[in-house]
């Protein structure tokens, strides 16, 4: 399978995400080890403060690490993961974007960078998943 075909197939597939449809992310791109995503901030993404909701942010990060994690068409499912706010967003839009760090049979680690509209750094993720023996293939099909 050509790359452009396995990264529509995985964009195809992570629509499938109900909660980070409901909250309006939209990866953007993934590719092996890699993936991209944006979230337009409106109303429903505010705390009492009045400004982003960590959940939003968190669940931004989390959704290009699961991309990340399972490009290579294993089945990969978090067993850890932490962030870290550093800074107040600007603006309405956030980029969050996942680089795998270390890969081997059973085990793998991501980064994640959130980013603001201004691309400045905002949060920072670190992921670590369980490779399962299972194929995504089987899911993308359900």
């Amino acid at each position: 399978m050509s790359s452009e075909a396995r990264t529509a197939d995985l964009l195809r597939y992570f629509k499938k995400d109900k909660f980070a449809n409901y909250i309006g992310i939209e990866l953007l791109d993934v590719k092996d080890g890699w993936a991209k995503a944006r979230l337009t901030i409106d109303e429903r993404h505010l705390n009492g403060l009045n400004s982003v909701h960590g959940g939003a942010i968190f669940t931004l990060a989390d959704l290009v690490f699961a991309a990340a994690s399972n490009s290579r068409g294993r089945v990969a499912v978090a067993i850890n993961n932490t962030i870290s706010y550093v800074k107040a967003p600007q603006g309405n839009v956030l980029f969050a974007e996942a680089t795998e760090v270390a890969l081997n049979h059973k085990l793998a680690t991501y980064a994640v960078n959130v980013t603001d509209g201004q691309g400045q750094v905002i949060a920072v993720f670190q992921g670590m998943v369980y490779r399962k023996g299972e194929k995504l293939d089987h899911y993308e099909k359900m």
